[in-house]
């Protein structure tokens, strides 16, 4: 990767991290991962206005990120990369969460007596979109078995069974705390298993 002299000392080194996870370095996403996460999260908190969700779409926007860093078009700064990925996901994410409270068979009513109905698209996922989400779901079920028991418990209750955090707490009698931590280092180990599968296959 060729780096131009006149960009900045920040884009410089995560373009040295990117170039280094792009060779497998997991330290390298890591320190990507730690250096933008909180950035990330409030952006997606500003968008969803919940914290639970701003969480696990940060998650799932370096996962994508991870998984696909192959790609990474060094022309782009990564984090503008990282902050198109992350923002395209929360709209598909706020867009199916409005699709699932509105009936599109019945009309909606305003104030002033008058009623609207919903021509919806269709919101399946293009072939290619399709096979790519039943790929990494085999691929996570696969990096799930890998986890300790511990760690597969959380991720399990909280998003195989959508579970809150303090309902994990509840369930499992940790400190909420103890639940944030170890999910998010669950989620780490997560993206290092599926990123050694996608390398095993």
């Amino acid at each position: 990767m060729e780096i131009n002299p006149n960009i900045s000392k920040n884009t410089k080194e995560d373009r040295v991290l990117v170039e280094r996870a792009q060779k497998g370095d997991k330290r390298a996403f890591d320190k990507l991962l730690r250096k933008y996460r909180k950035s990330v999260y409030y952006m997606l908190l500003k968008m969803v206005k919940n914290s639970d969700d701003a969480e696990d779409l940060a998650q799932e926007a370096f996962a994508k990120a991870f998984t696909s860093i192959e790609r990474f078009d060094a022309t782009f700064a990564f984090s503008t990369w990282l902050f198109r990925i992350a923002s395209n996901n929360c709209i598909d994410f706020i867009r199916k969460k409005r699709v699932q409270t509105i009936s599109i068979d019945q009309p909606v009513e305003g104030e002033d007596g008058s009623s609207m109905h919903f021509d919806l698209k269709d919101g399946n996922l293009d072939p290619n979109d399709a096979l790519l989400k039943q790929q990494m779901g085999r691929y996570l079920k696969m990096a799930l078995d890998r986890l300790p028991q511990k760690y597969r418990q959380l991720v399990e209750l909280r998003y195989f069974e959508e579970l809150s955090y303090e309902e994990v707490a509840e369930k499992t009698k940790l400190p909420l705390g103890t639940v944030k931590a170890q999910l998010f280092r669950a989620r780490e180990l997560l993206l290092e298993e599926m990123k050694d599968i996608e390398h095993e296959i």
